[in-house]
């Protein structure tokens, strides 16, 4: 296993297990190989788009032609999902000539799940809640449209498809404040891999810089150690970078979204 301080090995790893691996995240969705890209197919409220590719100067831009071609015929948008390490290394400029847009570039944190599980205070009159049915997910649509200020109805179909084909492998949390929902988060089990994902980490606006975030880590680092995940991952946001960074992640390339449709 990777030492935190062998970041090359981390990454390669990260790009063997849950990248040229991947599994579908969700049901009616697929992961294809198609010649040297990665991709994830599915309905229209799932996520679409590339997860992995292995590209160069010769090949990238048949390549993004094909998958344009493919989402087209699916009829859906997509992502193309691009790390600082992928190539070629005008790869996002092939992409945006396609017609592709990006969005904010994010960063690739990594840390040992047994490392996070501490326990964590929380203000008076605050509780974690797991989220185990409807009304839990209509909750943490809620807080992420407060916090992000986004439509997050599809995050919302998306969590309620995997809780009831899958529910093993996907875990919501919400911290409620006597009651009221006022942050919220998701944990991706990635079985047989090394890694569980950190996802969707919001507070609403007055409810910030209360501890709130740090202790929606520990909880879901301490469910990803239980389940034999060394280490959580997290899209680090520029605003979480610095937290997570204090909690002892490591960073180990950017990724950044760049979306089609």
């Amino acid at each position: 296993m990777a030492a935190m301080n062998d970041t090359p090995h981390l990454l390669d790893l990260y790009d063997r297990q849950l990248r040229r691996a991947a599994r579908p995240d969700g049901p009616g969705c697929r992961v294809e190989r198609a010649g040297a890209v990665v991709r994830q197919t599915g309905p229209a409220h799932a996520w679409n788009g590339v997860l992995w590719s292995g590209l160069d100067a010769h090949t990238a831009d048949a390549a993004i032609a094909a998958q344009l071609a493919h989402y087209r015929a699916e009829g859906v948008p997509f992502e193309w999902k691009l790390y600082g390490h992928d190539g070629p290394a005008d790869l996002g400029a092939r992409l945006l000539a396609a017609g592709f847009t990006a969005e904010e570039p994010e960063t690739l944190l990594v840390a040992e799940a047994g490392a996070q599980g501490g326990p964590a205070a929380l203000p008076h009159g605050v509780e974690l809640r797991e989220v185990t049915d409807p009304e839990g997910v209509r909750q943490v649509v809620e807080v992420h449209e407060r916090a992000f200020g986004t439509d997050s109805s599809d995050l919302g179909r998306r969590l309620l498809d995997r809780l009831a084909a899958d529910p093993g492998t996907v875990l919501a949390v919400l911290a409620l404040a006597d009651g009221v929902p006022v942050s919220a988060a998701r944990l991706e089990l990635y079985p047989g891999t090394d890694f569980a994902g950190l996802w969707g980490g919001g507070t609403v606006q007055e409810w910030r810089g209360r501890g709130l975030y740090r202790a929606l880590v520990a909880h879901r680092a301490r469910v990803a150690a239980a389940h034999g995940h060394r280490y959580v991952q997290v899209d680090a946001a520029p605003t979480s970078r610095p937290i997570l960074q204090r909690l002892g992640f490591v960073p180990l390339t950017t990724t950044t979204p760049y979306v089609h449709g």
